[in-house]
């Protein structure tokens, strides 16, 4: 884990706090604030314990890189005690019915990859409607639920696990729903791959 803070001694450098430095200003935090954000990482609620931390901590230098560390330590320290969010399902009967809870008209069925500090890549499976236009997340793939969908041989397979599972049940899903389905670099984690344009 890693801190930058100002030092004044260094002309405004920026200076680096090591871990046990970082460990020491956790502990300083007042007990309120330390459960605070131990109860959003046991809830599976990251973001908003990264958010948190990155409030309580903006006058000590603490920054996103920083507060996204802190939480991942957090998480990595309860471990199997975090109520972790629940896998989406990607059997086709599950994904049609949430489709069809969409308002507006499914266009097309888009898998867009993602990513955070806890969960390391995920795709995140979108409907795209018209009437309204909009977009709707009908699931997000993660590493652990992938590997359960393809079973171990096929997750152990040369793409990355979320982008195997998430090309499968999101081209079964295009093709029930007589729609097209884009997902830009499958094989290849990125997040600022190209979206579908109709």
């Amino acid at each position: 884990m890693r801190f930058l803070v100002s030092d004044a001694s260094h002309g405004g450098w920026w200076a680096t706090i090591d871990e046990a430095a970082a460990t020491a200003w956790w502990e300083g935090l007042p007990a309120g604030l330390r459960d605070e954000v131990d109860g959003y990482v046991l809830q599976d609620s990251v973001l908003q314990a990264i958010r948190t931390l990155r409030e309580i901590g903006r006058k000590d230098g603490i920054g996103l890189n920083d507060a996204q560390d802190i939480v991942s330590d957090r998480c990595r320290h309860y471990e199997d005690r975090i109520a972790r969010t629940p896998d989406s399902p990607l059997d086709l009967e599950s994904l049609a019915r949430r489709a069809a809870g969409c308002p507006g008209r499914v266009v097309a069925i888009e898998a867009v990859w993602d990513g955070d500090t806890v969960h390391d890549w995920f795709v995140c499976l979108v409907a795209l409607t018209v009437d309204p236009e909009g977009e709707r997340t009908l699931a997000t793939v993660y590493r652990s639920g992938a590997q359960r969908y393809l079973g171990e041989d096929e997750a152990a397979g040369r793409w990355h696990p979320s982008g195997a599972a998430a090309e499968r049940a999101g081209k079964a899903l295009a093709d029930h729903l007589s729609v097209p389905f884009h997902f830009a670099g499958p094989d290849t984690p990125d997040d600022e791959a190209p979206r579908w344009r109709p």
